[in-house]
């Protein structure tokens, strides 16, 4: 054991710790406070993270995990944890997990990694976010650098680069979709976690691309490098495009969105309210930021989106699960963790 000389952390968002209220408020806490979440200055975010948002946000939450949590609790969780015990069985070097929020935390991950194999010299952390976002991906990679630095720890650390149009990735992806194709549907969308518009801003580093133009994620920048949405719609037309699906039928859109502040568009919501007045009656929908099941996907879309789909006149709604433990996405994150290494 001794002479392992690198290990695997896989990092996904988190969860709170259970259902019960207050550790939904912990979570919650600690998610909507980080700075590249909610962009505003301390003592604002503060006022309204502590003062507004998590008091009237917290018993709300904590109703609606109940409604998706496992008996082995919290699916996010859970998953990972499969995640990682199949990636574990294709490579030798050890693996662990840490979420951003919540536990396990990238110090237990480190601690754990250190302390079973003292000789470990790099660390490659394998961020579980396809595409690059200031409040996911960055403050994921970001946090995890500044335990290391904090800690002193004296292995390197090594992170793996954003997927969203990895060939790998695309397959993977495209494969697990397919046989819901099979079934009668009138259109298939693409549902991507929203960000602020302001955000897209901040991390264009030309500051004179994102935004600017309505085509702009169309035309070749190196902004595209950081830009969510530039990488999300790549994502939606390769999928696409993999599966052979032809523009009418499929579409995107961007939900959870927090505020007042405009987010991207379209909105989720709506369109699963204007769908069936469009004629869109059967609906199969899937969400690629997502690569393990989660609230946002299990309760906000399997569940209410289902009832607003139906409410507003649909038929059918399927919400495809997203990447999970699928053997193609787990050769994927193998065979990515293998060449970093």
């Amino acid at each position: 054991m001794g002479t392992v000389k690198r290990g695997i952390i896989l990092m996904n968002l988190g969860s709170p710790d259970s259902t019960a209220t207050k550790d939904v408020r912990k979570y919650l806490a600690e998610f909507l406070m980080d700075e590249k979440v909610i962009d505003t200055p301390y003592i604002a975010r503060l006022l309204l993270v502590r003062g507004i948002i998590v008091p009237l946000r917290a018993p709300k939450s904590a109703e609606a995990y109940r409604t998706i949590w496992w008996k082995e609790g919290s699916p996010l969780i859970q998953l990972t944890k499969q995640l990682q015990q199949a990636v574990q069985q294709q490579i030798p070097e050890p693996v662990e997990i840490a979420m951003r929020y919540g536990n396990p935390t990238p110090q237990y991950a480190y601690d754990k990694l250190i302390k079973e194999h003292p000789s470990i010299e790099e660390v490659v952390l394998m961020p579980l976010y396809p595409h690059y976002a200031m409040s996911s991906y960055e403050t994921a990679v970001d946090y995890m650098k500044e335990v290391h630095k904090k800690q002193g720890y004296k292995f390197s650390l090594t992170t793996v680069k954003p997927y969203y149009n990895n060939p790998d990735y695309i397959h993977a992806f495209a494969e697990h979709i397919k046989p819901y194709l099979n079934q009668d549907f009138d259109h298939i969308l693409f549902s991507y976690h929203g960000i602020p518009e302001r955000h897209l801003l901040k991390t264009d580093p030309t500051k004179q691309h994102c935004l600017q133009a309505a085509d702009c994620c169309n035309n070749p920048s190196v902004a595209h490098e950081t830009c969510y949405r530039h990488q999300c719609l790549a994502t939606t037309a390769l999928t696409a495009e993999a599966l052979g699906l032809p523009k009418e039928k499929y579409s995107y859109s961007f939900q959870s969105r927090l505020g007042r502040d405009p987010w991207l568009k379209p909105y989720t919501d709506f369109r699963l309210s204007d769908m069936p007045k469009e004629g869109i009656k059967k609906l199969l929908i899937i969400c690629p930021a997502f690569v393990s099941d989660c609230l946002e996907t299990l309760e906000e879309i399997a569940i209410r989106g289902k009832e607003d789909f139906l409410a507003a006149g649909g038929e059918t709604y399927q919400m495809i699960p997203c990447l999970n433990t699928d053997p193609l996405w787990v050769n994927a994150v193998s065979k990515w963790v293998k060449k970093e290494l």
